[in-house]
């Protein structure tokens, strides 16, 4: 069941927002929420992150040892299927490129299925996951991010549609060959490029 909070309705985005949203969205204030399900609730010192598959070194990360890591800070929009952009987002965490230079992806990994708190699952290109302005936050516009946007972890991938930042990460799994996440099974896009509006299969 989807959950929704906050308004649904945006603005047409004034002229020096224009090149920065992509087509059919509206640009929001406040940060609607849409989850399937239930918010997990993760208990900190129970909270594991591990990276498998094809990768030199698979790793499992508390939180403690997570958050030890150099973190760092992304501005960036968002971009939702549902048709809402919230521009200017402030993000602190990890960035994806430093998750990478532990755990070294294989040459053949292509892909990567993020895995959630919750059953839900993404997957995305090695590719989209190395950008630079990818990260896996804690923190948005300053505070720790709030269950039901993610918290404590989510992944951000700004390029893409939203969903594709999965919510709640606890996972990633490198692979050679694509295979649909939760919503890709449902007849979302398997890539969600926002620009070519790469909304549904």
């Amino acid at each position: 069941m989807a959950i929704g909070f906050g308004e649904k309705a945006g603005k047409v985005p004034v002229e020096g927002e224009k090149a920065r949203v992509p087509p059919g969205q509206k640009v929001v204030s406040n940060w609607p929420v849409f989850t399937y399900g239930k918010v997990p609730r993760v208990d900190l010192s129970q909270w594991t992150f591990s990276v498998d598959g094809l990768v030199e070194e698979e790793r499992s990360f508390t939180w403690q040892e997570f958050t030890g890591l150099p973190q760092v800070t992304v501005v960036s929009d968002v971009h939702c299927v549902t048709q809402w952009s919230r521009l200017d987002n402030t993000w602190e965490g990890v960035a994806a490129g430093e998750l990478m230079k532990i755990v070294r992806p294989k040459p053949e990994a292509r892909f990567v299925m993020v895995h959630c708190y919750g059953g839900y699952g993404t997957n995305l290109r090695v590719e989209d996951l190395l950008d630079n302005d990818v990260l896996l936050a804690i923190k948005h516009d300053g505070q720790p991010l709030a269950p039901e946007h993610g918290g404590p972890m989510r992944l951000v991938v700004p390029k893409l549609y939203f969903w594709k930042s999965a919510k709640w990460v606890r996972g990633m799994t490198f692979m050679d060959r694509d295979r649909p996440g939760f919503w890709e099974m449902h007849g979302y896009h398997m890539r969600g490029d926002p620009w070519k509006e790469e909304r549904y299969s």
